[in-house]
């Protein structure tokens, strides 16, 4: 398993941004698919954006064309960019990984280390 720390959440007004971001530890980074999953009071944890090696990528429908998930290998690294957001995005959001060189099942159950979460508020 890898070691993940989240930073970047906070406060912010609907129709702000934020930038999440999650460095992984060890030298093998590459070999992970990274994602976001997030959790509000109450609900379910649900997946948010998963992102391979070579940048391929997927989305929730929820978050598409407002979220862009991005990494650098360099730095063991991976980003949520958020734009345009919503009060119903107000959650914990957690970096996750998983062994694998493509991305793919977008289940909490597919990812097996998770950092500690971060807090995204929103205000309406």
């Amino acid at each position: 398993q890898v070691q993940l720390v989240e930073s970047g959440g906070g406060l912010v007004q609907a129709g702000g941004s934020l930038r999440l971001s999650c460095t992984a530890s060890g030298r093998t980074f590459t070999t992970y698919v990274m994602a976001w999953f997030r959790q509000a009071p109450g609900k379910e944890r649900e997946f948010v954006a998963q992102i391979n090696w070579r940048n391929g990528s997927t989305y929730d429908d929820s978050v598409k064309d407002r979220f862009t998930i991005s990494r650098d290998n360099a730095k063991n690294t991976v980003y949520l960019q958020m734009n345009s957001l919503k009060p119903e995005d107000t959650a914990v959001y957690y970096c996750a990984a998983r062994r694998g060189l493509v991305v793919g099942g977008t289940k909490s159950a597919d990812f097996n280390s998770w950092g500690q979460g971060t807090q995204v508020t929103v205000s309406s």
